[in-house]
């Protein structure tokens, strides 16, 4: 598709030629590359003008976020569809810079490489390994693996692990309250595994555990003190190790896990949003990308025409 097969109208209200007059005589780049950006953003600009944008300011992040997960869905390699992100940058700068928009929205845009350094996300079976890590021999298994179930079963930070308090902990509910970033509150089902294994804690073991010192935090150390940030990670590095997990894990790996099952099992979306408790949906829609590429290597290993 070239800026000339575009409908005269859309063209006009997008600026269009003026953009391809800008890359042919201010911009200096090469004719190949220029070529590559016409076509790039005639591209772009349908794909506007059809979700119904009838000019480049009603473009918003969130709908540059959708074209980039768009052209993914095309096909595109992610080379391609780096070059179509620097286009739609620099179709973006020289709107700017004339004065024809008010604010980029292409500032914090995304590219492919940058979707690859997410974190791994663990399997179902490899979740249940972990979580079933802890064994009864173990003098604080159940508290290691009433950690493990909350961290996942509520897509909890690591930072909301630790700072959970007793009180926060509402089984008769099946709800956690857990205070996020910026102190933001927000209460989050639990799962029956969920709720036996922090009713065991409380029972057999916290009592033993508080010397006083517990400050009513739901998850001490051997000392009586509330566990630490590194105290958390020591604890689930061992259990993966235990479990035989090969591939890389942190905490936050147990809540893209969390929000990833959850989504390949069919949950809304803003369920999700709320339940991770995230401020933009577009944070949460990250995750659609990785079950979308579960999908697509799904279909890969198993469909006979792949």
């Amino acid at each position: 598709m070239s800026s000339k097969t575009l409908d005269d109208a859309i063209a006009r209200a997008f600026y269009v030629e003026r953009f391809d007059d800008f890359l042919a005589l201010e911009q200096g780049a090469s004719v190949q590359t220029s070529k590559a950006y016409k076509l790039d953003i005639a591209r772009f600009v349908t794909y506007a003008s059809v979700k119904g944008a009838s000019s480049a300011s009603e473009v918003g992040t969130r709908a540059l976020r959708e074209y980039v997960y768009h052209l993914k869905d095309l096909g595109l390699a992610p080379a391609s569809i780096r070059r179509n992100v620097s286009a739609v940058r620099t179709y973006f700068k020289f709107l700017l810079g004339e004065g024809l928009v008010v604010k980029d929205p292409s500032e914090r845009l995304e590219t492919p490489k940058k979707w690859r350094t997410l974190p791994e996300v663990l399997g179902v079976a490899e979740v249940e390994k972990l979580l079933t890590a802890p064994s009864l021999d173990e003098p604080l298994a159940f508290r290691d693996r009433a950690m493990l179930e909350l961290a996942y079963g509520a897509g909890l930070r690591v930072s909301e692990w630790i700072s959970l308090n007793v009180r926060d902990v509402m089984l008769q509910d099946h709800l956690v309250r857990v205070f996020g970033k910026g102190a933001k509150e927000r209460l989050v089902p639990i799962g029956r595994k969920a709720i036996g294994a922090t009713a065991v804690y409380l029972r057999e073991l916290r009592p033993a555990l508080e010397k006083g010192e517990g400050k009513g935090v739901l998850f001490l150390n051997a000392r009586g003190q509330p566990l630490s940030r590194m105290g958390a990670w020591k604890i689930l590095r061992k259990y993966v190790r235990q479990a035989g997990i090969t591939k890389p894990v942190s905490p936050h790996t147990l809540r893209h896990s969390f929000a990833t099952h959850l989504l390949e099992g069919g949950a809304d979306l803003r369920a999700v949003q709320e339940m991770l408790g995230h401020v933009d949906i577009s944070t949460t829609q990250i995750y659609t990308h990785i079950d979308r590429e579960y999908l697509r290597s799904v279909h890969k290993q198993f469909h006979p025409r792949a």
